[in-house]
């Protein structure tokens, strides 16, 4: 008897430690989503805050992918998120054109931020199919590129007639959080710290599909 309930003691752990990893729906395998929105409803965010004034930056062409096998998530899962430099916008023309010299972000030369991930360093599972993730990543602004760790939650919804009425396949949703130091990455503007703050928060909100074409940049493994 004793044997038996270590069995099943045993059993319990693998089958929980299992769900953990990944995401315990039908499908099995690896899956890979692609951020590409025409419609601009992916968005990433920057957020400043400074003694004058709060700033945040908006950008909706974002684009990229994830890719995972939907039952270990933690040990498969790669993709690249990245934006337009010149896209983000603060409310104000002026600043975003000032934040596109080579001052601040040099859109010309470095047309791109992106975020490559390198490793999950943590991972749970959350209500209603949900990941939590601490993702190690590459991000690059303005050519630099420096590993920062990202706060994530993954949802993955199987397609449904709700889910057609955003887009086709099945989806995954994305929110990620992390901070960043501007001097890291080679911007040392004499308002750093008066009117723009050293740290800047970045927060992405982002859906992918199943069904679009893979993207470039995206490697099978």
């Amino acid at each position: 008897m004793l044997k038996i309930y270590v069995v099943l003691f045993v059993s319990l752990l693998i089958i929980t430690h299992s769900y953990a990893q990944g995401f315990s729906i039908n499908k099995s395998g690896k899956q890979t989503f692609h951020f590409k929105d025409e419609m601009g409803r992916n968005q990433a965010t920057f957020f400043s805050h400074a003694p004058f004034e709060d700033i945040t930056g908006l950008s909706s062409d974002v684009s990229g992918w994830v890719s995972f096998d939907v039952h270990d998530v933690k040990n498969t899962l790669s993709g690249e998120v990245s934006i337009k430099t010149a896209s983000i916008k603060t409310g104000i023309e002026n600043r975003d054109e000032h934040l596109k010299t080579s001052e601040w972000l040099n859109a010309e030369e470095y047309p791109n931020i992106s975020f490559v991930i390198k490793e999950i360093e943590a991972i749970s599972n959350g209500e209603d199919n949900k990941l939590r993730l601490t993702v190690l990543g590459d991000f690059t602004v303005r050519g630099v590129t420096k590993q920062e760790y990202s706060d994530v939650t993954m949802e993955y919804l199987e397609e449904s007639e709700l889910t057609k009425i955003r887009m086709p396949g099945d989806l995954i949703g994305v929110k990620a959080k992390f901070n960043i130091n501007l001097s890291d990455y080679g911007v040392r503007h004499m308002l750093i710290g008066k009117r723009v703050s050293e740290e800047v928060e970045i927060n992405a909100n982002i859906i992918g599909t199943s069904t679009l074409d893979e993207p470039e940049g995206y490697i099978s493994k």
